[in-house]
């Protein structure tokens, strides 16, 4: 190969200081910030995260069809084989371009194989975390463009597009990619483009191709002179760098299948404006500064539509969420993929969650759910409520035609093509509206209701979780828009909870009386205007039912449900929430049927163009449910969500620390995300679940025969305390109580510095808040220690798996005590090490305590054996406790193998004192209190998870109420301070169910106002007189690109001096105008600027050459400074790392990610 090309003195000179001085080049290290999907980083097999990963767990190609890591080697950027940890000190070296790099290693296929054995030779595992393992590689899941392994050529019967018997052309030459596209022997299905497959072409027949629609794609940008397009309108670049042009891929594939015009692999509105917005680096780096500054001049612009292939999990990232909502209050439609995080469930990526835009996952060419593709429900309302139906839509995802960096065609994967899939074929039909009147029409709120009304549900398996209305039809959603008249709609449009499989969780399990409400969040959708609201509470009109005198199931039960209503007091914009409680009444404990009938609304909007009225719009959606007999209580299990704390907002780590593709628990911990298969499995068994969203004082536990408290993080109030162990003595109540580590070492070594917010990260808590849970169980007897055991253990003569789990470190006498002989993981001197030696095993493992379980004995005096008369006597015996120290084999997301009938079991102990699980043999009783001689676990002082904990008066921005709500029975909700009546408001407006004058005025006021807001912030970004947040000019070319075409380079800060929007916050809508109030008081109102970094970063400098020696100077003198203190930092970062054995610089998976 040739000699790499000379690098920049600058960058030359920075890299010599810094290896002079022992500092690495970071930036290169930043790529882990967002990474782009197609890459993935050496680690194990076992590693990939679960589920149906297993299919992807081999090798992985690169961004053009090359497996990663078969070219890594000296000198090459890590990043083409996929970047790996090093160890404290191993340097980065520098590398040339992506292009040259690739045109090199074709050059020679002796130098291709030399690279390879240097990279298997070289791979390496380095430990993160302090004993962790291996590293979790790129903070996010799952690749999934060009994730085939090699020499991949997808079955037909699978969904792919190519024959099995197709020769591989995987990294043969210059034109793999295009080789294989046109290689014989395909079927019909594979001969088809993706717009072939959505019969694009009749609509250009008929002379629509997206012309006159601006269409932004903000991604890793496209070349100029770029043969796939037409109109690149405009190239922006909002990055560090100095450049306009793709050196990735991403953007311009993206971009291609918006609007390609090549016929091998067109593009759906060759004839839009394609307006590129650089947003990420060739590091893969990406800031919110960037987006925001970005989609501010979007909205200057007066851009269209925008794709964005990027999501991350961190929904609290309210700068970027709020600008997202001001993008789509100045009628530009959001289309954002949803994630490539499957098939695992609780994984939908911001911002494709959010309400007003939509959401698009993954199909293949056989109308399966791509198991990349990432799956609902969402989880911004747990625990107090319940998430939303997403994606909005899906559309094909795998194996599609698209556009390469200079030229040609390949075939990618992943919701990153899904998105732009909807994207252009939104940009074409928005063409199909005259021109006259195409933006008096349409808007976000029209084109969701015209893509979700005309998408066709996949029958047969997909759930609604997994594949939101259906895929794409593009022709249905031409139709709608034809005749389309201002209207607002509910998404879902009818609710059917008995249709299985499609409405799975639902369906699974029927309504009876004195169960928990059920619960179901939908969205109520705008087409009339930006703003509304509901003109009354929604009412509930059941089908005519008779029961007759003998109660006939045959009749309609819906006059027996009590509905009751929670929803957003503003739509805005264009959207809302629309939350329905339903409880099935007393009269109709003892029958069984369908409960059906109907749910309408009325949503008001200021009057439009040339109107003086209101606009007015009734809704009506159909809703059935099955209704059964109360089930006895041995039958009924209640699941505590109230005590699951998440990331985000804190640093809440996973629970299975070899998961090392998912360092943060964001899944949700409920039985419809990532406990799913748990749920199934219950159902299965006949068991009804029932969720508690609210404090343990907020259910009747004679209702019960068991209670799950499964990998808490919560603390829980003396309160709380007292009433549990009330319940298990007085009620009979069984608690199944399943731990996870927790070890503050490991806690200290996960610590990691995290560029984006310039601030170190640490662990809140370990994989459950053991300390807490010990104040729960003191009572009894019970304790968990602070090992992190790793092996298998025989419970009832079966193999149970453990993966970072607790030891049991304190049982009470009379107990049944389980031990195994398991490995513990934790890092020296993390526990306590002393005290009673543990038995030796084999292979290293010594024994520990891993499970035990308990008859609760009875009281004595009240409440207990002797006075049955007291009004404290005792309804039942008392109940029993099985205490468990690892959650793994119940998560569906990183479980090493599943322990159902085990957990099946459990709960026959439990709620029957079932003698014949084994579980309780004679030979695990324990005589005398077991105690491991160790000290038990303590809160971290260093870390403040008050702040974080809704017990101890926190509100982190997705916490519960810390009393009893609407979630909770009638009952306790009222003693609460709720009500029963439908027409009185709450003072808490999150429990605010009904509706009032006053309320509805305030709407009113409100919804004029945000309407008033977005105007004049409009108006203040595209009016002239320097007001826009960057402005454009024409580029001298004294830094021409490579391609030699024309781009244009962005001045930072252009306002004129003096004008009152030059402060830093001037990039930011007004918070107070946001969708979720209560949210945002919480919540600093103004973007908050990362350190170190211009939000107006411009693409290529452009000061005043008058005063350009003088700046230069000062530059230098800052720079020299600066260097010196960053290295002195670094240095110091870099011991404390090297003494916690700690991987190098970390970055978090927050930060959103090209998908």
């Amino acid at each position: 190969p040739t000699a790499p090309p000379t690098a920049p003195a600058p960058a030359r000179t920075l890299r010599l200081v810094g290896a002079a001085s022992g500092v690495r080049d970071v930036r290169r290290e930043q790529r882990l910030v967002r990474s782009l999907a197609w890459e993935r980083a050496d680690a194990p097999a076992n590693d990939d995260g679960g589920g149906d990963s297993g299919a992807h767990s081999g090798a992985h190609s690169g961004a053009d069809g090359v497996p990663t890591g078969a070219h890594v080697g000296p000198g090459v950027d890590p990043v083409a084989g996929g970047l790996r940890w090093g160890d404290a000190g191993e340097d980065v070296r520098g590398a040339p371009n992506r292009a040259e790099r690739r045109r090199r290693e074709r050059q020679s296929s002796g130098a291709r194989s030399g690279a390879q054995s240097g990279a298997q030779s070289g791979a390496h595992v380095s430990r993160h975390g302090g004993g962790g393992g291996p590293s979790p590689g790129r903070l996010r899941t799952r690749p999934t463009i060009g994730m085939e392994p090699p020499g991949y050529a997808p079955d037909l019967d699978a969904g792919g597009l190519y024959h099995d018997d197709e020769p591989s052309r995987f990294g043969d030459s210059d034109d793999d990619d295009v080789e294989r596209a046109n290689a014989g022997g395909r079927s019909l299905a594979a001969a088809r483009h993706v717009v072939d497959a959505f019969d694009a072409a009749a609509l250009w027949r008929e002379g629509f191709s997206g012309k006159g629609v601006k269409t932004g794609v903000f991604d890793t940008g496209v070349r100029a002179d770029h043969p796939h397009f037409r109109k690149i309108k405009e190239r922006t670049n909002w990055t560090h760098e100095r450049t306009l042009n793709d050196g990735l891929g991403h953007g311009t594939f993206v971009a291609g299948v918006v609007a390609s015009q090549d016929g091998e692999c067109p593009g759906f509105a060759p004839d839009a404006e394609i307006h590129t917005f650089r947003v990420f680096t060739n590091d893969q780096v990406s800031y919110t500064s960037w987006f925001l500054d970005a989609f501010n001049y979007a909205i200057a612009t007066e851009v269209n539509v925008i794709n964005l292939s990027i999501g991350g999990p961190d929904y609290l990232d309210l700068p970027f969420v709020e600008k997202i909502d001001e993008i789509v209050a100045n009628g530009i439609i959001m289309v954002s993929a949803i994630g490539n995080d499957g098939p695992l469930y609780g994984t939908l990526n911001n911002p494709a969650d959010q309400l007003d835009v939509i959401g698009v996952g993954g199909v293949d060419y056989r109308d399966k759910i791509a198991s990349f593709s990432s799956r609902g429900m969402s989880t911004h309302e747990l625990p107090h409520g319940y998430g939303r139906v997403k994606p909005d839509v899906v559309a094909y995802g795998r194996d599609v035609m698209g556009s390469k960096i200079a030229g040609g065609c390949r075939s990618l994967s992943g919701t990153s093509v899904a998105s732009p899939v909807v994207a252009g074929a939104v940009t074409l039909l928005a063409s199909v509206i005259p021109v006259e009147r195409r933006w008096k029409i349409l808007n976000p709120g029209v084109m969701k209701q015209a893509l979700v009304e005309g998408a066709d549900v996949i029958p047969g398996g997909p759930m609604i979780y997994e594949q939101g209305a259906g895929k794409l039809n593009l022709h249905a959603s031409r139709e709608i828009l034809r005749d389309y008249e201002p209207r607002a709609s509910l998404v879902p449009g009818s609710l059917d909870f008995t249709a299985c499989p499609y409405m799975w969780p639902h369906c699974r399990q029927a309504l009876y009386h004195g169960a928990m409400p059920f619960m179901f969040n939908a969205t109520v959708v705008n087409g009339m205007g930006l703003t509304g609201w509901l003109e009354a509470a929604p009412v509930w009109t059941p089908t005519d039912g008779d029961d007759g005198d003998d109660g006939d199931r045959s009749s309609d039960l819906g006059k027996h449900l009590d509905v009751r209503f929670e929803f957003s007091d503003v739509l805005w914009p264009y959207s809302g929430y629309l939350a329905f409680y339903a409880r099935v009444k007393k009269s109709a404990s003892a029958l069984e049927g369908v409960a059906s009938g109907v749910i309408t609304f009325t949503v008001l909007s200021p009057p439009g163009p040339d109107e003086t009225t209101l606009r007015r719009s009734t809704v009506h959606v159909p809703v059935k449910f099955q209704v059964i007999k109360t089930p006895p209580r041995e039958k009924r299990v209640l699941w505590s969500q109230y005590h699951s704390v998440r990331y985000p907002p804190g640093y809440v780590p996973r629970d299975n620390l070899d998961a090392k593709n998912d360092i943060l628990d964001w899944h949700g911990d409920h039985p419809h995300t990532n406990y799913h298969g748990m749920y199934d499995a219950l159902r299965d068994k006949g068991y009804f679940l029932e969720i508690l969203g609210s404090p343990l004082t907020c259910f009747d536990a004679s209702n019960y025969g068991a209670l799950m408290l499964v990998d808490a993080e919560e603390e829980y109030s003396d309160a709380e305390v007292k009433k549990l162990r009330d319940d298990v003595v007085r009620e009979g109540l069984g608690v199944f109580v399943v731990g996870d580590w927790y070890n503050v070492k490991q806690m200290e070594s996960m610590r990691f510095f995290d560029d984006n917010t310039h601030s170190h990260w640490t662990p809140v808590t370990g994989g459950a808040n053991v300390p807490a849970l010990n104040d729960l169980l003191k009572p009894f007897g019970f304790a968990f220690g602070d090992r992190i055991l790793h092996g298998a253990a025989t419970l009832n003569g079966q193999a149970v798996a453990i993966a970072s789990g607790a030891n049991i470190a304190r049982v009470p006498a009379g107990a049944f005590v389980h031990k195994g002989f398991v490995a513990d993981k934790a890092p020296k001197g993390g526990g306590g090490g002393g005290g009673k030696a543990a038995v030796s095993g084999g292979n290293g493992n010594k024994e520990h305590v891993v499970a035990a379980f308990f008859q609760v004995p009875r009281e004595g005096g009240r409440g207990g054996d002797g006075d049955d008369s007291d009004d404290d006597a005792v309804r039942s015996p008392a109940g029993r406790l099985a205490i468990y120290g690892d959650s793994n084999c119940l998560d569906s997301s990183h479980t090493s193998a599943p322990c159902f009938p085990f957990l099946g079991n459990v709960l026959e102990f439990l709620t029957e004192n079932a003698k014949d699980t084994g579980l309780t043999s004679d030979k695990n009783l324990a005589s005398e209190p077991y105690d491991n001689g160790e000290d038990l676990p303590v809160r971290r002082t260093d870390v403040d998870f008050d702040s974080l904990s809704t017990t101890r008066g926190g509100t982190p921005g997705n916490e519960g109420l810390n009393r009893c709500g609407p979630n909770s029975p009638i009952e306790f909700w009222q003693s609460a301070g709720g009500s029963g009546k439908i027409d009185d408001g709450h003072p808490d407006a999150k429990t605010a169910i009904g509706w009032s004058e006053t309320r509805a005025e305030t709407a009113m006021r409100e919804a004029k106002r945000r309407l008033d807001a977005v105007l004049k912030r409009r108006e203040s970004l595209v009016n002239v007189g320097g007001s826009s947040p960057a402005s454009v000019e024409r580029d001298d070319d004294s830094f021409s690109d490579a391609d030699g075409g024309s781009h244009h380079a962005l001045r930072a800060n252009t306002r004129p001096i003096g004008d009152p929007r030059t402060n830093d916050d001037d990039d930011d809508y007004d918070a107070d105008a946001g969708p979720f109030d209560d949210v945002k008081k919480r919540t600093p109102s103004r973007v908050t600027r990362h350190a170190g970094f211009d939000p107006a970063t411009p693409s290529i400098d452009s000061g005043d050459p008058d005063r350009s020696g003088a700046v230069a100077w000062v530059a230098v003198s800052l720079f020299a400074a600066f260097a010196a203190l960053v290295i002195r930092r670094v240095r110091r970062r870099r011991r404390a790392k090297r003494r916690e054995g700690n991987s190098p610089l970390a970055s978090r998976l927050a930060r959103r990610h090209a998908l």
